[in-house]
């Protein structure tokens, strides 16, 4: 081809045509197309956006995302505004969000928490795991609640009455102070995170955790770890909700330090893991989870669902499993109060060495 001839305009028109042609190149790439597909949402808590008190596999969907997408959810406290002024907050620390819930939302139950969602992973099938990673958890109110009712809680007969204490959060200094002399570390985390249980199950109440997750009352899953939750309806079906400030493992009398959160979430859609129970992951550890109604039942289960991790992703024999999870791991009462009971499982990360001592 003569070149010589070429016009200061057909070089430019040269020059647009190929960096055209390298842009398109870059962005048909699948490390370009990864990237630049993922998108950021933002759910806010509105009569239209929340389930109160249950998990659905049919419940309608109030956002749809891809897998990879990153979510901002606000949650709301899980009570009414009249029982919060009644317990001495001022009027106008009550959200208006939660004002317009608790008025228009008619639809509730069988459970009591207010969850943020359902929402719908595009890819998520039966079978199939979700992974949710906890990117930042941020207070959204001043202020978190405790309290405790007649007939309810670990010690439901020595406390044949209700209270319920205000309880204000500095989250400068990140603490929470109970009463005088008494500060309380804050660690939020979201006690209530899941996707729709099996479409048999129907209306699942959103109190007792189970093979969906759920209500697991999990202090551990602060910001910066990640849930894997069974998929048992297409979309997945994600809520979240019950925040909380702080709490003690097995959370005695039925609440925690309970408020509003804002979480940032991101799903990732896990088509090479199979998953009987919600399993998680810290920075420093590994969890597993029983839940069920007899304590005994639910550390039997955080045992075995640790023996299978240790087999299928650490590549130990089930004797060997056994024996490091006796040696190395510790158990937890997550919670008691909630219908099925809640054990967790922690192994550190720290014990698997790059390579074996000579």
């Amino acid at each position: 081809m003569n070149t010589r001839n070429w016009t200061p305009e057909g070089q430019v028109i040269s020059r647009f045509v190929f960096f055209a042609a390298l842009l398109f190149s870059l962005l048909c790439s699948p490390f370009v197309q990864q990237s630049y597909g993922q998108q950021s949402h933002t759910l806010k808590p509105t009569p239209k956006t929340v389930a109160w008190g249950y998990y659905d596999a049919k419940a309608a969907p109030v956002l749809r995302v891809k897998s990879g997408d990153t979510v901002e959810i606000q949650t709301l406290i899980t009570n009414s505004p009249k029982r919060l002024e009644d317990a001495g907050l001022p009027a106008d620390q009550v959200e208006q969000s939660l004002r317009d819930i608790t008025d228009q939302v008619k639809d509730k139950g069988p459970g009591g928490h207010i969850l943020t969602g359902p929402i719908y992973i595009e890819g998520a099938e039966i079978g199939d795991v979700l992974e949710v990673k906890i990117l930042a958890i941020k207070l959204a109110i001043p202020y978190a609640y405790n309290a405790f009712g007649p007939g309810r809680g670990y010690l439901p007969d020595d406390y044949p009455y209700p209270k319920i204490k205000i309880i204000p959060l500095d989250e400068k200094r990140m603490v929470a102070k109970f009463g005088p002399g008494i500060e309380i570390p804050l660690h939020p985390f979201f006690g209530s995170m899941g996707d729709a249980p099996p479409e048999s199950a129907g209306r699942f109440n959103s109190a007792p955790p189970w093979i969906m997750a759920g209500n697991l009352d999990n202090k551990d899953l602060v910001a910066g770890t990640t849930l894997y939750i069974p998929v048992h309806a297409a979309g997945a079906l994600f809520e979240v909700g019950d925040g909380h400030a702080g709490q003690g493992d097995g959370e005695v009398d039925i609440t925690a330090l309970e408020t509003s959160l804002v979480g940032t979430f991101q799903f990732i859609v896990r088509k090479d893991l199979h998953l009987k129970w919600p399993r998680a992951e810290t920075p420093t550890h590994y969890i597993t989870m029983g839940l069920n109604d007899d304590l005994n039942a639910c550390a039997t289960l955080a045992v075995r669902e640790m023996i299978d991790f240790l087999v299928t992703e650490k590549h130990l024999s089930r004797d060997d499993a056994y024996m490091l999870s006796s040696v190395a791991a510790d158990l937890h009462i997550t919670e008691l109060v909630d219908g099925n009971k809640g054990v967790h499982m922690m192994l550190p990360k720290s014990i698997f060495v790059s390579a074996s001592p000579k």
